[in-house]
Parts: structure tokens; sequence; C-alpha cells
């Protein structure tokens, strides 16, 4: 009775694992070998062709994002230099603004010097026409000078030469002085027109070049608006082809794992059947008497270990909680512990002591069930920090840290320092 109540209990343990597997994974496992010598078929998952082809849409689709990512960045480079430029043009504009006000001011200014001047002209003219009639009575050729001061034949001067010999050096000079005035007035209206003109042209060619850079500006952004909309499209293209990748890589691997799995339980399966004979021998050659620890064998060990392991594997997906020993949730030292209790076993919630609760076990002679210790060997126990519990293959099952679940994970790693058997 004592034989077919531990069968019953390993099979609800091997069934409660399945149903674990078939959770975590989302996908059915094939059926274990029962009565009648059914084996499990390959778990079903995405094929390698099409992980491969999903892993190469991704490549693609991350091409395309990042060739979009360099010409965004290009529009971006050259939308900041337009905009340097602009700006420069823009207050060049801003100088031919207050520049062409000031040339404004001037011809304002020149206007009211014109102004002076002719009235200074007129006062001239006035005076010399007055100085001329009361020296000559009139003469016609004196108003004739007057009219024509600025005549350059040979006439004219002759003519001016002879009426100002006549005149006394007043006249004279007030006659010279109608003459500058007049010169002056003529450069003044002059340059205050070509200031005025030059600066209004200027400040068209500064207006014409501040446009076309502020268009340019404008262009450039809308361009660079458009890139950015494309790469964010690819962007996102691109992060659902990844995703899609690694969730069929994932699910080819657990897929495979299933099927791995299903294939070491079939055989641990035939290993607990033989067992199970030995056991009853031995509870029958004991007359019922229970088996001292020192008297355990190999075979009744690699039971413990296989009872310890196909335990923890049913923990398969609860969250990791520090210093927790289940049944809801588990840090490292509590899964072990926990497992070993279920095969007889009873350890400290410590690494540094389950370090020492067993023989050490070589790397390359690792049972399932086996514990594995990472972190340094020194005088401290606590300075080994982490154990998982080795499952075979490579493997190991364990809680590993803060924020995560109880996993499957490979037992290499850099702090690897041992493994031993609880006995």
């Amino acid at each position: 009775m004592h034989s077919v109540g531990r069968r019953r209990h390993r099979a609800a343990v091997v069934a409660g694992l399945a149903c674990v597997l078939v959770v975590g994974t989302g996908a059915p496992v094939g059926a274990l070998p029962g009565a009648a010598g059914r084996t499990a078929p390959a778990s079903p998952g995405p094929s390698s062709d099409e992980v491969a082809a999903a892993q190469a849409e991704a490549r693609a689709r991350d091409a395309r994002s990042g060739a979009a990512a360099v010409r965004l960045a290009a529009a971006q480079a050259r939308l900041q230099e337009l905009t340097v430029r602009a700006e420069k043009l823009i207050e060049v504009y801003n100088g031919e603004l207050v520049k062409t006000a000031r040339a404004q001011e001037a011809h304002r200014r020149a206007g009211e010097r014109v102004l002076a001047a002719g009235a200074q002209v007129e006062q001239a003219r006035r005076t010399v026409i007055a100085i001329t009639s009361q020296g000559y009575g009139g003469v016609d050729p004196m108003m004739a000078m007057v009219a024509d001061l600025g005549s350059a034949t040979e006439h004219g001067y002759l003519q001016r030469a002879s009426i100002l010999a006549h005149m006394s050096g007043g006249q004279a000079e007030t006659l010279r002085q109608l003459r500058d005035a007049r010169e002056v007035l003529g450069i003044l209206q002059a340059q205050a027109a070509d200031a005025y003109t030059e600066q209004r042209l200027a400040a068209e060619r500064a207006a014409a070049a501040k446009t076309v850079a502020e268009q340019a500006v404008a262009a450039q952004v809308a361009e660079t608006g458009r890139l950015k909309v494309v790469q964010a499209v690819l962007e996102k293209q691109a992060d659902r082809a990844r995703s899609t990748a690694e969730r069929l890589a994932r699910a080819r691997q657990a897929a495979l794992e299933r099927a791995r799995l299903a294939r070491e339980r079939a055989g641990q399966e035939r290993e607990r059947a033989a067992a199970a004979g030995r056991d009853r021998a031995r509870a029958a050659a004991a007359a019922g008497k229970p088996v001292p620890r020192w008297a355990l064998g190999h075979g009744l060990s690699s039971d413990r270990g296989d009872i310890a392991a196909d335990w923890a594997l049913a923990q398969l997906g609860k969250p990791y909680v520090w210093a927790a020993d289940g049944p809801d949730s588990f840090d490292c030292s509590g899964l072990t512990m926990r497992a070993w209790e279920r095969a007889g076993v009873r350890l400290d919630h410590w690494t540094g002591t389950q370090w020492t609760s067993g023989p050490r076990v070589p790397l390359d002679r690792l049972r399932r069930g086996d514990l594995l210790f990472f972190g340094r060997i020194t005088d401290n126990p606590g300075d080994i920090h982490h154990v998982g519990m080795y499952v075979g293959r490579g493997l190991m099952i364990h809680a590993p840290q803060t924020g995560d679940v109880v996993r499957i994970a490979p037992i290499w790693r850099g702090d690897l320092v041992g493994a031993i058997r609880p006995v």
C-alpha cells in the first residue's frame, strides 16, 4: 500500500507539472506515458522556417526604420542650418530697415537744408539785383548775369568778369555767395536723393532675401515633420516585427523544451517504476521498519532527488518574494528547502547551511535534485548568496530575484561555486 501511495503521489506531481507547463506556455503538452504505453508526441510550435522568416522580416523593418532615422537626422540638420541662415538674413533686413529710417531722416534734413539754401539763394539774388539796379540803373546785363550765373560760355564769363570788375569788393562777395549757394543747393539735392534711393533698394534686396530664407525654413519644417511621421510609423512596424520574431522564437524554444521534458519524464517514469519495485523489496526485507538515513542507497537517493525536482517544477511561475517559503511565493533557499522537505529531507532556510547539508558533487556527475550554489567560497557562509536545483540537461529551476518568478535557467554562470546532494 505504501508503494502504491507513492506511485499515485508521483503520478499526481507529474500531472500537476504538466498542467503548470501548459498554463505557463499557452500550448498543449503531449500525453504522458500511461498504462496503454502511449508516448508523448512532439509539442506543437512555430517551425524553424517560421522563426527565421519572422527574424528576417524584423531585420528588414529595422533597416528601413534605421534609414528613415538617418534621413530624419539629415533633415533636422538641414533645418537647423536654414534656420540659422534665415535668422542672419532677418537681422540683416532689420539692420537695413534701421538704415532706411536713418536715410529717410537724412533726406528730410537735407530737404530742410535745401529749403534754407533756396531761401539764401533767393536772398542773394535779390541783393545782387538791388545792387545792380542802384549802381547801373537796372542794367539788363546784370540781370542776365544773375539769371545766367551758372553759364560756362566764354561770352557769359567775359560778361560776368566785366561786371565784377566794376563792382565793389562787398558787392562781388555777395555775388560769389549767390553762386556758392546755388552750387550747394544742387549738391544737397542730388546727395539726399541718391542716398535715399540707394538705401531703399538695399532694404528691398534684404526683404527679398529674408522672404526666400523664411520660405526655405517653412518648406524644411514641413519636410522634417513628414519624415518624423514616416519614421514613427516605420519604428512601430519594426517594433511589432521584432516582437513577433521574439514571440515565435520563445514559443519554439518553449515547445522544444516541453518536448524534451516530456521525453525526460517518460524515462524518469520508467526509472520510478523500477525504483518502486526495489522499494517494495526493501520494505518486505525490512519487515516494515523504517530505513535509517545512513543506509539510504544510490537508488533511493536518486528517487528523493526526483521527488524534490518534480515538486520544484510544479512551482514554475510563482513569484519571487524575499524570505518567502511558499506556498504561493518563494525566495531561492525557500524553494529548495520546501522541495527537499517534500522528499523527506529537512534543510534550513539559508544558503549558508544548505551548502553544508550533503556531500559535494562534481559538476559532471549532477543528478536531478542536486543543489547548485552561487557566490564566493570564503570563511563567511553568507558569501554564498544563491541556490538553484538541477533538473537535467544543464538546466536548473530557481527563484531568481525580486520582480521575477520561479523559472528554468542554465546552470552555467560566472559565480557558480559548486553542488551538493542533500542527505
